[in-house]
C-alpha cells in the first residue's frame, strides 16, 4: 500500500529507486540560478553541499546538475502525467531549450506559464522584474487537465454589455454584428485561467502562511497547479520540497504525496507544517530520515511495526493479525521472519521460534537445515546473552541456523538528545528561557511550541 512520505536525501539517488510511470504530478521549485548566498537558507550540511555541488561551475554545470534529475522525473512520470518546472529569468530561456524541449519534446509543451506578482524591491535602472515562468509540459498527448481546477473569477469586459437575468445572476453580453450571434458569460461560471496568473501574489512578512522561508510560494498556487493537473488519489511528488507547500497542499485536496530535500531542516518544516494541520481522520505518512527516532520506533503500534520492518528488511509480511503463531512474515525464499519490539530478546523467543518455524513449512524448515541455510529469523532492537548462546547452541549441535537480527542493522536509528530548560523571570510577564540539549550525535534541527497541549501534539511556532 502507498504511504505519503517525506524523504530527506539527494533527490538524484532517490528518483533512480522509483518504478518506471509510477507518478502522476511532478511540481519542483528548483534554486534558481541567481548564484547567491541567500539561497542558503537553513545552512545545514545537507544543504550546503548541494549549493556548492551547483555552483561547481557556471551555467552548463548547472544546467547538467538540473537535467539528470528531470530525466528520471520523465522516466518516472506515468504517460498521463505532467510536470511543472517553476523558474525565473536567470535561466529560464536556458532550461526550456536545453532540458525540457529536449527531454520531453517541444510538441508536449502545454503552456509557458508566467506567474505575476507586485511585492518586491523596485529598481530605478530597469523595469521590475516581478514575473516567474513555470513550464507545464506532458509526457503524452493524453496528460490530465481538469477545467474546473483552472477557473478564475470574470471580470468587466468593458466591450460587453453588463445584464442581470429573472433569477437574479449577473452576465456579460455580446453580440457579433456581422453574424447576429450572441454570446452570454455568466460572472458567478468564471473562465479558465490565461498563462499570465496576476490574481495569486507572493507571500508578504505578515502573512499567516509564512513560515520564514524565503523562497516560500504561496498555497493558491499550488492548488491551481494540483487541481488542474492531478485527480484525487493522484501521486503528487516535489522533489525540492523546502518549505513543504506542496506536500501541505496536496494532503488537503486528498491526494497521495511524495516531497523530498537535502536539507534537514526543510524535512523538519515540512513535517511541522503536515501535523499542524493533521487531525484525527488525517491519512499517515512516513518521515524517512537518515537516522530514524529510537522512541518513536519502539512506541509504534506492534503490527505496524511488524510490517514495517519486516519490507524494510526485504520480507513479506504477514496480513492477519493476532493468527501467526509467531510468524509474522516471510523472507524472498519462504523462511518465516518473527518480529519482536522490545530489547533484550530472551532465550525463551529462540527455543518457541525454533518450534514455530519447523510447524510452519516443515519441509522448508528441513531442506535449510540440510543446505545449512536459516530456517527462519528474528527481528528485534537488542538480544540477551541467553538468546545469543541457545542460537549458537542450536546450530553447533542441532544444525538449526536462526539468524538473530537486529533492527538497527535494517534502519539506522538514534536516540533522541536529553533537553533542559530554564525559564528566568526578568521582570512582571517577562521571561528569559535558556535550552540546552546532551545527544549521541550533534543536534541537526529544533523547535518551539509554546502553547503544548499533549492531547493536541506538537504545534510548532518557531
Amino acid at each position: 500500500m502507498f504511504t505519503n512520505k517525506l524523504i530527506l536525501g539527494d533527490n538524484l539517488e532517490i528518483l533512480k529507486t522509483f518504478d518506471d510511470n509510477s507518478i502522476d504530478l511532478i511540481y519542483l521549485d528548483p534554486p534558481f540560478f541567481s548564484n547567491r548566498n541567500y539561497e542558503v537558507i537553513w545552512g545545514d550540511e545537507g544543504e550546503v553541499r548541494s549549493f556548492q555541488d551547483r555552483w561547481a561551475g557556471g551555467i552548463e554545470h548547472y544546467l547538467a546538475w538540473l537535467k539528470e534529475r528531470v530525466l528520471q522525473m520523465h522516466r518516472i512520470l506515468k504517460p498521463t502525467g505532467s510536470i511543472f518546472l517553476h523558474c525565473d529569468w536567470h535561466a529560464d530561456a536556458y532550461i526550456r531549450c536545453e532540458i525540457l524541449d529536449s527531454v520531453f519534446g517541444t510538441k508536449n509543451m502545454v503552456n509557458h506559464l508566467i506567474w505575476c506578482y507586485s511585492i518586491g524591491g523596485k529598481s530605478k535602472r530597469t523595469f521590475g522584474k516581478k514575473h516567474d515562468s513555470i513550464f507545464f509540459y506532458s509526457k503524452s498527448n493524453k496528460y490530465t487537465f481538469n477545467e474546473k481546477g483552472a477557473i478564475i473569477a470574470r471580470k468587466q469586459n468593458t466591450h460587453m454589455k453588463k445584464s442581470v437575468d429573472k433569477e437574479g445572476r449577473i452576465y456579460q453580453e455580446k453580440i457579433v454584428k456581422k453574424t447576429g450571434k450572441r454570446y452570454i458569460y455568466y460572472e458567478d461560471e468564471g473562465k479558465i485561467a490565461e498563462d499570465y496568473w496576476t490574481d495569486i501574489e507572493t507571500l508578504n512578512r505578515e502573512d499567516k502562511e509564512r513560515i520564514g522561508y524565503p523562497t516560500q510560494k504561496p498555497e493558491t498556487l499550488l492548488e491551481r497547479i494540483i487541481k488542474c493537473a492531478s485527480k484525487e488519489g493522484d501521486i503528487v511528488l516535489d522533489p525540492f520540497v523546502g518549505g513543504g507547500t506542496t506536500v501541505v497542499v496536496a494532503d488537503k485536496l486528498n491526494r497521495k504525496w511524495i516531497g523530498i530535500d537535502q536539507s534537514v531542516a526543510a524535512i523538519r518544516v515540512s513535517d511541522l507544517r503536515l501535523r499542524n494541520q493533521h487531525s484525527l481522520y488525517s491519512k499517515p505518512y512516513e518521515l524517512l530520515l537518515r537516522k530514524y527516532d529510537y522512541d518513536s520506533l519502539r512506541n509504534k503500534d506492534a503490527f505496524e511495526f511488524e510490517i514495517w520492518i519486516i519490507q524494510k528488511f526485504g520480507g513479506t509480511p504477514h496480513s492477519q493479525k493476532g493468527a501467526d503463531k509467531g510468524i509474522d512474515g516471510h523472507d524472498p525464499n519462504g523462511a518465516p521472519i518473527q518480529v519482536k519490539r522490545s530489547d533484550n530478546v530472551g532465550v525463551n523467543v529462540v527455543k518457541n521460534f525454533s518450534v514455530s518455524a519447523k510447524q510452519y513449512d516443515k519441509t522448508l524448515f528441513e531442506n535449510n537445515v540440510k543446505q545449512k541455510k536459516a530456517v527462519g529469523f528474528i527481528i528485534a532492537f537488542s538480544f540477551s546473552r541467553g538468546a545469543i548462546e541457545e542460537v549458537a547452541r542450536l546450530k553447533n549441535k542441532e544444525k538449526i541456523v536462526i539468524e538473530l537480527i537486529k533492527v538497527g542493522d535494517i534502519v539506522p536509528y538514534g536516540k533522541k538528545p536529553i533537553v533542559k530548560l530554564t525559564a528566568n523571570e526578568l521582570e512582571n510577564n517577562k521571561y528569559a528561557l535558556n535550552a540546552t540539549a546532551k545527544s549521541e550525535t550533534e543536534v541537526e534541527f529544533y523547535s518551539w511550541d509554546f502553547d503544548h497541549k499533549p492531547e493536541v501534539g506538537f504545534k510548532a511556532d518557531i
